[in-house]
């Protein structure tokens, strides 16, 4: 298809038509201006060392509009775009927000990827200027070194002070027009292919998916979130920072998860709510399966999406911790949620759909969306067919980033195509229980990170003595998947596991790495040549329970 065609079918999927309610402030410029006198707690960043730090609205606003100052001054402009090489970190937010006062992008760095990984990024994404924390720099500047093409990248070296980014003097010109379709964010996810994919995000998606949030947990000025997710991600960004900023509550911001201080945290800062990815949950039910936990009186639910969540996982937090998880399910693609269990059914009901079919329902669509099951010709699927999940509405990006064939697939019928499987089963008032069984493509989701098994092949087939090998997800409490190996051996090979895995963590991040081997003598494969993945998937049944550590 041509350019202008696929324009009309990614624009048709965005269509406001699809929203159930329009947004009253679609940008961040109007959204910033109604809390510059705003005296209540917006943000409370506490660091792995239990040091906390709290600031206002007001005082978060000066902040904003300082950084944006020094953005200003090193010349950039509507459209220019800066990268965050950083861990969870209060000043990271501020650095998100001045970048959307302007109209510029952000493009998030994920400092689990290697090297080559954050290159790729770095230079597809555009990026003129980094904002580094003290701790990468050596880092990045090695990765600079490397990679020669980096070298007009500016880059400001924050260590700790607000005056390494920001300005209280000098003008500020900020743009007249609204900047609700403005490219905010890029986030690069893997595809199928290995090769990272740009989620182009506008400031009305990251609103529009924050306000229907906010609905259906009923966030408002009253409610106090926790953000234990890195702000890299999506989940982190939205649901934590952006979703009570728009509601006009607070937050509470981790340098990382810790599941010995996650209670206690939640206590003494009197938290409603968290968002978390099934990892986590496993990790609570596993640190306090003999200890108890402290009391949260405050806390009301958990959101949990971004991974596969099994009925134990589920079943097992709930029943022992005691606090109700509702379960969503989004994509970088439809900028974080587009369906939740509802909050306000009661516990049987709650249980039913959490238990009684095998897996856990991921509940209804949000009103920034619809969805459906589509078959492969893009025909919409009844009641507990299966077919592929598609989503179409306000939240949906404004497609891949300079990739018009990755477009051209994904908005191939005017929806946005998941790429996962699934179902819905209506419930008695006719409202749609959506149902995920497997995914149509062939992502790894650990720990809700994706991960492209066509890459870890590529290493897989040069370990000592494999004739051929792919990586294969499995099902795993700990991270909703795990990575295995699938191996044929040469003739005469021995079967050598060991000297597989060691080859494997000497080429990829752990997080990427193998964590078991399985011999076959014969991959499966279609009749095209094509791996079928899911098909050995049962030989790793026996590590479901196992947490694979460094």
């Amino acid at each position: 298809m041509d350019f202008q065609q696929l324009q009309e079918k990614i624009d048709y999927a965005r269509n406001t038509s699809h929203s159930q309610s329009p947004l009253e402030v679609d940008d961040f410029k109007k959204l910033l201006q109604q809390r510059t006198e705003d005296d209540e707690s917006y943000l409370t960043y506490i660091d792995e060392d239990d040091n906390r730090v709290e600031i206002s609205y007001s005082e978060f606003y000066q902040h904003v509009l300082g950084c944006a100052r020094f953005l200003q001054n090193h010349g950039l402009r509507h459209g220019d775009r800066i990268a965050t090489i950083s861990h969870n970190h209060w000043h990271t937010v501020i650095q998100y927000y001045a970048a959307w006062l302007l109209g510029l992008v952000v493009v998030p760095v994920n400092l689990g990827e290697d090297d080559e990984r954050i290159a790729y990024i770095l230079e597809n994404g555009n990026v003129e200027l980094a904002f580094v924390r003290t701790e990468y720099r050596e880092r990045f500047r090695k990765i600079l070194e490397s990679y020669g093409y980096l070298k007009h990248i500016e880059w400001i070296v924050c260590e700790g002070k607000l005056e390494n980014f920001t300005r209280d003097q000098g003008e500020l010109t900020l743009p007249e027009d609204s900047l609700a379709e403005s490219e905010s964010l890029i986030v690069f996810t893997s595809g199928t292919t290995g090769a990272p994919k740009g989620v182009v995000l506008s400031q009305r998606n990251l609103l529009e998916d924050a306000r229907s949030i906010a609905q259906w947990h009923n966030i408002d000025e009253n409610t106090r979130m926790m953000c234990v997710l890195p702000i890299h991600h999506v989940n982190g960004t939205v649901v934590t920072l952006i979703t009570p900023f728009f509601a006009g509550g607070s937050t509470v911001l981790n340098q990382r998860f810790r599941a010995s201080r996650f209670f206690e945290i939640v206590r003494d800062e009197k938290v409603h709510i968290v968002s978390m990815v099934p990892t986590l949950l496993q990790y609570l039910n596993s640190y306090y399966e003999e200890k108890q936990r402290p009391k949260t009186p405050s806390l009301r639910h958990v959101i949990c999406g971004a991974g596969p969540l099994t009925v134990k996982v589920a079943e097992t937090f709930e029943d022992e911790i005691d606090v109700p998880i509702i379960h969503g399910y989004g994509l970088s693609e439809t900028t974080c949620y587009s369906c939740f269990v509802p909050v306000d059914i009661d516990r049987d009901e709650h249980n039913k759909w959490r238990s009684d079919y095998g897996y856990p329902s991921i509940g209804i669509p949000v009103s920034a969306n619809e969805m459906a099951i589509h078959d492969e010709e893009g025909n919409e699927l009844g009641e507990n067919e299966r077919g592929e999940i598609v989503i179409r509405g306000v939240n949906v990006m404004l497609g891949y980033y300079n990739n018009k064939e990755a477009n051209e697939e994904t908005f191939k019928n005017g929806w946005f195509r998941s790429g996962d499987e699934g179902f819905y089963i209506n419930d008695e008032e006719g409202r749609p229980y959506f149902f995920i069984t497997g995914r149509l493509k062939e992502l790894i989701i650990r720990g809700g990170v994706n991960l492209a098994p066509l890459e870890i092949d590529e290493v897989i087939n040069k370990a000592p003595g494999v004739k051929a090998g792919i990586a294969v997800g499995f099902e795993n409490d700990w991270y909703g998947e795990e990575v295995g190996a699938y191996v044929e051996l040469e003739e005469g090979a021995e079967e050598d596991e060991e000297a597989i895995l060691a080859f494997c963590r000497e080429h990829l991040p752990f997080s990427k790495s193998p964590k078991v081997v399985v011999f076959g003598d014969q991959i499966p494969v279609t009749s095209t040549g094509k791996y079928q993945r899911r098909k050995v998937t049962h030989h790793f049944k026996e590590w479901k329970d196992v947490q694979f550590r460094k």
